[in-house]
């Protein structure tokens, strides 16, 4: 598998769902703020829920940082429409929800399981420019934590905007930064 951080988000074009309306969204979308691109396996199943209902718990704390959610599954806007319709979890969410049937996105961010048709759970930090900066992979089975993937973008700005200073283990906003010197090796 190649290394994508830093990769720049290639052109795309998708149907979203959001806020019961449809939406047309490109890779100029996720350009002038930071973006997760929020990957899953499909609509209508049992871990997937559970995670989407966590980011809408934070979807609030994300913006705060000037960052986007976008959900993408495999599913058709169509799809999303109905779950949202029938799932008083899914119904709570205000952030975007990509529609990938073509596997476009899911292709391009290496997690697409194409003899299944569905996303591995990827999940990817996008600077402002477009460019990946952060991202983990999980299996289907395994869910992910909201509260962990705020602190990663947290860290991720941090790091961007103070270039000298790296976030270390566990770091949260406010707690003390590292500044990397020949001083430092060996020492922590």
């Amino acid at each position: 598998m190649e290394n994508l951080i830093n990769k720049q988000i290639e052109s795309f074009k998708v149907s979203a769902f959001c806020k019961g309306e449809f939406v047309e969204i490109t890779q100029e979308d996720l350009k002038g703020h930071w973006s997760v691109l929020f990957f899953y396996p499909a609509d209508f199943t049992f871990v997937c829920p559970t995670e989407l209902g966590d980011l809408a718990e934070h979807y609030e704390q994300f913006k705060e940082e000037n960052c986007e959610i976008y959900s993408v599954s495999e599913d058709t806007h169509f799809v999303h429409k109905a779950w949202a319709d029938a799932s008083d979890t899914i119904k709570k969410i205000s952030y975007v929800m990509l529609a990938d049937p073509a596997g476009v996105l899911a292709k391009q961010f290496g997690v697409l399981v194409e003899e299944e048709g569905q996303a591995l759970r990827g999940t990817f930090i996008l600077n402002p420019k477009g460019q990946v900066k952060a991202y983990e992979i999980h299996d289907m089975g395994i869910g992910r934590n909201a509260k962990e993937l705020l602190r990663k973008v947290q860290a991720a700005k941090f790091v961007e905007e103070h270039g000298d200073q790296v976030c270390p283990a566990k770091w949260q906003p406010g707690e003390e930064t590292i500044s990397p010197s020949l001083d430092l090796i060996g020492m922590l």
